[in-house]
C-alpha cells in the first residue's frame, strides 16, 4: 500500500522483538522458520538469526523490525515491497521481485536474505500475523510489539 511518509511512519503495525538476556541460543526459532518457509532444515535460510558467542554465553536474536520507515520499501525499484493492510508489517511480493538486491542493501538490520536458487529477496513475513518463532521459543525470548498510530494534536 502506498502512503504518505507521515502516515507510513505512524501507522498501526506489529513487529518482532527479542530479549537477548532470555535467549539461550537453542536455535528453535531458526529451525521452525526454515522448516516453514523452505521446507528444509537450513538455518542459514531462516528469516531470523541468532548471533552466537557461546564462549561468552551471549546469544542475540536478530529479527526484522517491520520498520516504521521501511528503507527496503523505498529502495525497491519495482514496487515489490508493500505494507500489509492487515497488521502493518512489511512484505515482499515474490512475483514482482526482480532480485536486484537494493532492498537488502537498504535494510539497516541486515534482515533481508537473497535466495540464490530462486534469485529473489526474502524476509520475515510475520507468518501471516502469527509468527511461529515466537510460539516455539522455549525461553520466551521473542515477542510481538504492537505500535498504535497516534492522532496529531
Amino acid at each position: 500500500m502506498k502512503m504518505p511518509f507521515t502516515e507510513m511512519n505512524t501507522r498501526n503495525r506489529k513487529s518482532l522483538v527479542a530479549n537477548p538476556l532470555a535467549c539461550t541460543g537453542c536455535r528453535s526459532c531458526e529451525s521452525v522458520c526454515s522448516l516453514i518457509k523452505t521446507r528444509q532444515l537450513d538455518l542459514e535460510r531462516a528469516r531470523l538469526h541468532i548471533d552466537r558467542d557461546p564462549l561468552e554465553g551471549n546469544f542475540v536474536p536478530k529479527t526484522c523490525h517491520h520498520c516504521s520507515i521501511p528503507y527496503c520499501l523505498k529502495a525497491c525499484p519495482v514496487d515489490a515491497i508493500r505494507i500489509s493492510e492487515k497488521n502493518g508489517t512489511v512484505l515482499i511480493d515474490h512475483e514482482n521481485c526482480n532480485g536486484c538486491g537494493e532492498c537488502q542493501k537498504a535494510c539497516p538490520y541486515g534482515m533481508i536474505i537473497y535466495d540464490e536458487e530462486q534469485k529473489k529477496a526474502f524476509k520475515c513475513d510475520f507468518c501471516g500475523g502469527h509468527p511461529q518463532c515466537v510460539r516455539i521459543c522455549p525461553m520466551n525470548a521473542l515477542g510481538i510489539a504492537i505500535f498504535e498510530a497516534k492522532e496529531s494534536k
